[in-house]
């Protein structure tokens, strides 16, 4: 099996299983990474052996994070299990330390000041992250059918780990959201008229819901400016706006804000959590919302709100 042979038949398993875009894009990129690095030129050629070289070349000459480490063994075992059918059980290579991190968070007050300084939909955006504790990706990815008024719900669907959850819409959100939504249905409206108006669907999709893709609940709550053509189904679309649009603005609201704390969209989501520990409320009902799969994650924030939360005083402050 020659190497773009090998590729293809990664990008078809992949698409198989109807993993991300992202992930698709990630595996590729490592197993092409691999490819290169080790000089194979067949498939067939990979071997335990090669695999724990690269492996062991992220870790001490690139010095990669864990994370990264992670990532690309997940890629190349992807290959090797469902391409090449072959197991890689008891890899020997050292890993990447994981570093243990206590997270960054706000305060409500220092929340609602950096919010405050962004604007148009971006405050939007912020709003939801902080206010309903959704990752970034996942509030980009909001759909209009995905907004209950009715109910003050939002419903996330395939979020992390290809789980969907209910999550709290917060009252004063309404309003925001429902001028949002009236600004898409403007959007959505014109590219009909132009002969467009297809939403941007996962994978092949387009296949089976190809007679309604041009409906109004399809599309997204924060489209992106410019159409674009679908990365598989090629086909033309209007995709939500880029993650690196709400970073850059929101690094600009962070500096007019004066806060002295580093601050990313996963911050709004921390603070929603920690605020929720800060109010009594019980640790499964915020697990529940985060869309943990495990208790010990959410955990994490009874460190993150200090012991002076839970009546432990400072041998200091007795004397």
């Amino acid at each position: 099996m020659g190497q773009a042979t090998y590729i293809e038949a990664i990008r078809a398993e992949i698409r198989v299983r109807h993993y991300s875009y992202q992930t698709e894009k990630s595996y590729l990129y490592w197993n092409r990474y691999f490819i290169r690095h080790c000089n194979i030129r067949h498939g067939d050629d990979i071997t335990p052996a090669l695999i724990e070289h690269f492996l062991c070349f992220l870790a001490v000459q690139c010095k990669v994070s864990a994370s990264t480490q992670k990532q690309a063994l997940c890629a190349i075992i992807f290959a090797c299990r469902h391409v090449l059918k072959i197991e890689t059980k008891e890899l020997q290579f050292p890993y990447a330390k994981t570093p243990q991190r206590i997270p960054q968070v706000l305060s409500s007050d220092e929340a609602k000041l950096i919010i405050s300084f962004l604007s148009n939909y971006h405050h939007l955006i912020g709003s939801i992250l902080f206010g309903a504790g959704l990752r970034l990706k996942e509030a980009l990815r909001l759909r209009i059918k995905d907004i209950d008024l009715s109910t003050k719900s939002i419903f996330v669907y395939q979020g992390k780990g290809q789980k969907d959850r209910v999550c709290m819409l917060p009252n004063g959100l309404v309003d925001e959201l429902t001028l949002q939504m009236s600004h898409v249905k403007k959007i959505h409206d014109r590219d009909l008229v132009e002969g467009f108006g297809l939403a941007s669907l996962p994978i092949s999709l387009i296949k089976k819901y190809r007679s309604s893709a041009a409906k109004f609940h399809w599309q997204y709550i924060f489209p992106a400016s410019r159409r674009c053509i679908h990365p598989s189904d090629e086909y033309t679309c209007r995709h939500h706006i880029h993650p690196t649009a709400f970073s850059r603005e929101l690094r600009k609201a962070t500096t007019k804000s004066n806060t002295n704390k580093r601050v990313t969209a996963h911050t709004f989501r921390h603070s929603f959590a920690t605020s929720f520990l800060l109010k009594g409320h019980d640790i499964r009902t915020i697990q529940e919302l985060l869309g943990h799969s495990d208790v010990k994650t959410t955990q994490i924030y009874t460190h993150v709100i200090g012991g002076h939360h839970t009546g432990v005083i400072s041998p200091l402050d007795n004397l």
